[in-house]
Formats: structure tokens, sequence, C-alpha cells
């Protein structure tokens, strides 16, 4: 991944102190009390850049804020700058209704390396809750800022960060008549955004392996629709078998050493298996309906799909030892796009009813559906590390419904704090999917 993602020659946590204040973010309620924290100026010593410091304040301060958990103390009512090493005077950063400090020095090291060192202070009990130290190259600046908010948020929440992730999406441009259709990848707040294919291929469905060194596609090359792969360090693309028949959305089984794909043989839809290894391809679904968009448990021993066996679209669980299938959606409408969360608590969904489309949440067995959005269309949901938000694509109409405008969004599982993730002008995203943590 060397040439696609920024590099990073060394990266650690030198200490982290014993943590037992009570400080702790309410993220099943959604934060209906954000939590008040206060960045204070980088220091910067040596060679390193004022622009640099002040580009890591700028992105924890967004990546934090933007969950809805935090609320970040303006700028301009800090106290007076306190240096690392010195023990800040408590009582004026809660005169601004800090609740928490975070204090940060960035130092220039030899062979191009940037030093990053921050501590996180719970300022109602006067204590230092967490103190971390972080190495990497001066080009991977901003990565230290996603680590160090991913560090932040864990440490005041108790889950998995997601701020040092990225999205591949399918970027269209165009009349909507004629829109090119290319697979681009970005960091999760969208920096950064490039194309990975050009823009004579159609391409749709990319999904990242667990190890973030291939991503998977359907791809139209010579208008043979097939799922092809992308090594993400080399670029080099590769059909990925010759089944005999069109096949898509392809899913990586969760140790990545097989791909789950839909295969279409004589009319029928059905759902497939490919070893990567052996090069071997298993029929996993039977019968005479359309069988599609395969999503594997955390542990690999399942797999939910969409299904018209019952007459229309469902969500099915596939048991992959056993073989049986079980139904799990009876609600009003159809459901689509299953897609299984890290942590196997939910299972992520598109629902078409009443002439809207939604994306909603439930458990594996089916139950407590909850809806997060709906609209005129959207789908693709798609899980961040640590199960906490979903990302998709809603497409709106024009004033005039002569044309489309699609947009990536990201929306808490509370159904809260849903929030677009920019594109540069003239692109639309569609089908994102978020990557697990950088390696």
């Amino acid at each position: 991944m060397k040439k696609i993602l920024s590099t990073v020659f060394m990266l650690f946590a030198v200490f982290v102190l014993p943590a037992h204040a009570e400080l702790k973010v309410d993220i099943i309620a959604g934060a209906a009390q954000p939590v008040s924290i206060a960045v204070q100026k980088i220091e910067v010593v040596g060679n390193a850049y004022d622009k640099d410091a002040k580009m890591i304040r700028d992105v924890v301060d967004a990546d934090l804020k933007s969950t809805g958990l935090f609320r970040i103390v303006s700028r301009d009512a800090l106290p007076e700058f306190v240096e690392m090493g010195k023990m800040p005077d408590f009582s004026l950063w809660s005169a601004v209704h800090a609740q928490v400090l975070v204090q940060a020095k960035l130092s220039a090291e030899s062979g191009g390396r940037y030093n990053l060192e921050f501590y996180v202070w719970d300022v109602n009990a006067k204590e230092q809750i967490e103190a971390q130290s972080l190495v990497a190259s001066k080009k991977s600046a901003r990565r230290l800022a996603h680590i160090m908010a991913d560090a932040i948020y864990e440490r005041l929440t108790g889950e998995v960060g997601y701020f040092d992730t990225q999205i591949v999406f399918i970027a269209e441009s165009g009349p909507v008549q004629d829109r090119v259709k290319r697979m681009a990848i970005m960091d999760q707040d969208g920096h950064g955004m490039r194309y990975l294919s050009d823009e004579d291929t159609f391409v749709m469905s990319p999904h990242f392996s667990p190890n973030m060194q291939t991503i998977v596609f359907l791809s139209f090359r010579d208008d043979d629709p097939m799922v092809w792969t992308l090594d993400l360090e080399t670029g080099e693309q590769r059909r990925l078998g010759q089944f005999g028949g069109m096949n898509f959305a392809p899913r990586f089984s969760p140790d990545g050493t097989k791909i789950a794909l839909s295969l279409v043989k004589n009319g029928i839809t059905h759902i497939y298996e490919y070893d990567i290894e052996s090069k071997q391809l298993r029929q996993l679904t039977f019968g005479y309906s359309l069988n599609t968009s395969p999503s594997y448990s955390p542990d690999g021993k399942k797999m939910a799909f969409n299904s018209d066996r019952s007459g229309n679209q469902q969500i099915y669980i596939l048991d992959l030892e056993s073989g049986d299938v079980e139904r799990i959606t009876y609600g009003a409408g159809r459901y689509a796009t299953p897609a299984w969360s890290p942590d196997g608590q939910f299972i992520a969904f598109t629902k078409m009813a009443d002439d809207t489309f939604y994306i909603g949440i439930m458990d594996p067995r089916g139950r407590n559906e909850k809806i997060l959005a709906g609209g005129w269309y959207m789908e693709a949901p798609s899980w961040a590390p640590g199960s906490r938000r979903v990302v998709y694509y809603e497409t709106e109409k024009s004033i005039d419904g002569m044309d489309r405008f699609s947009h990536i969004r990201s929306v808490d599982i509370t159904g809260q704090n849903i929030y677009e993730i920019d594109l540069p002008d003239g692109v639309n995203g569609v089908e994102p999917t978020w990557s697990p943590r950088l390696p």
C-alpha cells in the first residue's frame, strides 16, 4: 500500500498512564450532552512546521466534532497557553466549561520524521487520563492527527476509533444520461481523493480486503461484467476467474481467503464462494430465485444476503456450515443490501417502502429494526470500524427533475448526527465502502 496510503515509518504509543477517572461519554444516548473538549495550540519544537501543527489541531478538532459526541471549546475562549510539562490551572479551564483539555507538542526528528506527543486531562478530576507519543514521516502528519483523535475518542468512549480510515467509492461525473463511473479512494473525512480506475471502464461495487491490500470490484471491461481485484500497492488489476456467466456483488470473507459473489447461470442468480488460494468455486444458494448482496458475519460462519424467494426482496441468513437458510425480515416493504457490523451486533440494510428508500439497522435475528435515514433514493450501507457509524449514499433530484445529485453521507447508529462527506466539485459519490483501520 506504499503508493496509495500514507507511509508511516514508525508509529507507537510510548506510554499510557493508568486511567481511573470517571469521565465517560454517554454514547448510548447519542451524547445528548456532548463532552466539552479544549484542544490548545500545539507546541512546535525544532524544525517542525507551524503549518503542520495547525493542520493537526484542525483535523483533531474536526474529527471529534464530527461524531456529535463532543463540543469543541472556541479557541477565542481558551485561557493562556500552557506548555507541556507544566501543570494546567484547571480553574481557568473550568471557567470556559472545558471538561477535557488536550495538550500536544510536535517536534522534528532525524530522517524526515515527526514526533507528536499529547496529554489528555480530565479538568474536573484534575488528572491526566491519557499520554501518548507517536512517530511518523512528515508526509504522514495528517495521519498522526487522525490517530491522535482516535486515541482521544477511544479513551473517552471506550469504543474503537474510526478516524484513521479510508473510504472507497464510485465517483460519477458528467450528464445523468452519460455518467462516467470511476473508482476512487479518500480519507474518511473526504481529504486526498484520488482515482483508482480510468474513465473508459464502467466499474461498480468496490470493497476492501481485511488487510487493506486489495480492493475487489465489478468491472465492465470490454463490455464483459466480471469481478476484478486491484492491488493497492502495485496498481495491478486481475480478473478473478472465468466462471461462465456474469458475476457481481463481490465481498471478502473476514479472513481474506475467500470472496463471495453473485453469478448468473442459465438466467438464475446464485451466491458462490471463491477460494483465492485453490481457485475453487463453491455454490452456496440454490433454487430458482434471485440471490445476491452477500455479507459475511464477523466470525465467517454465517452470511446475510437478499433474495426474492418469498415473492419480493427480503434478507436471509445462511449458515455456511450446515447450509440452513433463515428469513429474518418481515416488515412492510422490500429489504436489500445487508451489511454485517464488525462487532456482529447489527445488520445494516436498505429498505424500500411507500415510494421511499431507507437506511436502517437491526439485530442478526431481524429484531429491533431502527430506521436511520430516509429519502428519494439511498443505498449501500457500510460500517465504520467499531460499529458506531454507517456510511451510505443518497441521490436527490434537481428542482426540474432532469438531473441527479448523489452524496456520500454518514449517520450514527442512534439515527442522529447525519453529515455529508465533501467531494470535489462536479463529483457525485455512490456505493461507498468504509475501510478497516489503516495498517
